[in-house]
């Protein structure tokens, strides 16, 4: 038996073109195998791909729009000089795998206070890890119930959730804050389990069945949130990786340690301080997959299921979602200088040194130079639309392709027509119609031939009246001689001669008397 083919086959060719790389939103996202990451005569060169299919990027130190360098992926070499290079622009690198894991992350090298980092590991005994926690998941819940109540309009998991937030600000401790965080949260992902997933039709008969349903955030696999086995589970593993790595250089851009948390514990390979950080904007990390996934349909092969039934990401969705980094970080950057001041509050310092500085927001920045000190909205990266039918991608505002839309337009014409003769043959309509049929009739009995004028006949409304009725409004036509619009329609096309009563009417409006005959 021959094997299914599921990845399409490129024939190689040495004279096939690069591709360019350049940022989208400042990010660039590098995939495949045999990836290069170097320094040539000063220039950050960028390569990467998959067999023949080779993309290269080249950015000068002077004008370019770099601020992130997503590499997907463990094949491959970056040099020193490449590292320091992003450095020095201030530029963070940032390594990702497809299910949703930091494999490592580097940014810009801060200047820091080694007291803020002593008092974040002083926080237990001090109370101050308790305030942090509060307010974290207060952050978070509210974002949740704004979920519920706004985007799933779920008025009852939104009251659970409210109710847990209010609970935890009165919690004694970081493990009761925990309990209400689960107790919020099962509440929370309950609402989300019915959510049907939408895919193109020509896509649909290769979509196993598991995934046209959001189900439940735990994977079979594990037991947990890793390894999910649906597409929208593995978008919200991959976009919380990119959370997490922008939590990380918020924390260490501000002189704090990443690893020490107060919310999750201590455990060997992970910033436990960066997902407590992360945790106040997980919700709109949500809210983003949520707009994407209820009015956007997802690409089969944008996801890859492998034998054990773990969902991955192909690289083509993964490199979009790649360029929402930026939104992540306007995110979590005041939520990392609120923990910085309320650590700062706590050191004994020189009494000039009221704040730590705002290096994320710059909001001191403004406020001394007169502006407000709220932080800027950045770019919004959108969704990408695909036709609903061949999954092509489309301009902003479509719908439909060009080839689908005129099957689509043509079933919503046939769909149309027949809901309109439904709702001619109602009792209502027929009621409305034979009404009008008796006044018409009446109205016809009623007029004599006498009452015309001998100039008007036939061959003068053809010849002088039709032609000119062109000029005239349909509703004008419609209003004078108190018949449908439809009708006036067709009087004023001259698909139709109306009865001779109303000719001299019509000859009113259009300036045609017997003088002019």
């Amino acid at each position: 038996m021959a094997a299914t083919q599921t990845v399409p086959q490129v024939v190689p060719s040495r004279n096939l073109p690069a591709e360019i790389v350049e940022p989208r939103h400042g990010v660039v996202t590098l995939f495949g195998y045999g990836i290069r990451i170097q320094v040539e005569r000063g220039h950050l060169v960028l390569k990467d791909g998959i067999g023949s299919q080779r993309r290269e990027g080249r950015f000068s130190r002077i004008e370019n729009n770099l601020k992130r360098l997503v590499v997907i992926g463990s094949d491959g070499a970056v040099s020193l000089a490449a590292l320091r290079w992003l450095a020095d622009r201030d530029a963070a690198f940032v390594m990702l795998d497809r299910i949703g894991s930091v494999l490592a992350t580097t940014g810009p090298v801060r200047p820091s206070d080694a007291r803020l980092r002593r008092a974040q590991a002083l926080a237990n005994e001090s109370g101050i890890a308790l305030q942090i926690a509060r307010e974290l998941i207060s952050r978070k819940l509210i974002g949740q119930e704004l979920v519920l109540r706004e985007k799933l309009h779920d008025l009852i998991g939104a009251d659970e959730v409210k109710q847990a937030r209010i609970s935890l600000t009165t919690a004694p401790t970081i493990a009761l804050i925990r309990q209400w965080e689960a107790k919020a949260a099962l509440a929370y992902w309950f609402a989300w389990r019915s959510i049907p997933i939408n895919f193109p039709q020509r896509d649909l008969p290769r979509v196993p069945d598991h995934w046209r349903m959001f189900g439940t955030r735990k994977s079979p696999i594990t037991g947990s949130p890793r390894l999910a086995v649906n597409p929208p589970n593995a978008m919200l593993n991959y976009l919380y990786a990119l959370l997490e790595s922008e939590s990380r250089l918020a924390l260490a851009a501000l002189g704090l340690d990443p690893g020490i948390g107060v919310i999750h514990v201590d455990t060997p390979s992970r910033d436990s301080f960066a997902c407590d950080l992360m945790e106040a904007a997980r919700p709109q990390v949500d809210g983003y997959v949520l707009d994407w996934i209820t009015s956007e349909p997802l690409r089969r092969e944008w996801f890859f299921e492998q034998r054990d039934g773990n969902c991955r990401l192909m690289a083509s969705i993964a490199v979009r979602l790649s360029e929402t980094m930026p939104m992540w970080g306007w995110a979590v950057a005041p939520v990392a200088e609120w923990i910085s001041r309320v650590l700062w509050s706590t050191l004994k310092k020189p009494a000039r040194q009221v704040y730590p500085a705002t290096r994320l927001t710059q909001s001191r920045r403004r406020e001394a130079s007169g502006g407000s000190s709220i932080q800027p909205i950045g770019a919004i990266t959108r969704p990408l639309r695909i036709c609903r039918t061949c999954g092509v991608a489309l301009k902003s505002g479509d719908s439909y392709c060009a080839a689908c839309g005129v099957n689509f337009s043509r079933e919503g014409l046939i769909k149309a027509a027949r809901l309109g003769r439904i709702a001619t043959h109602t009792p209502k309509a027929e009621a409305l119609r034979g009404a009008t049929q008796r006044r018409q009739a009446a109205a016809r009995k009623a007029w004599k031939p006498s009452e015309k004028p001998e100039w008007l006949t036939e061959k003068v409304y053809r010849e002088k009246i039709m032609p000119r009725l062109a000029q005239i409004m349909v509703p004008t036509i419609s209003s004078v001689l108190a018949v449908s619009e439809p009708y006036a329609t067709t009087i004023r096309k001259g698909k139709c001669i109306p009865h001779p009563r109303h000719w001299l009417t019509l000859s009113g409006i259009v300036d045609v008397g017997n003088g002019s005959v």
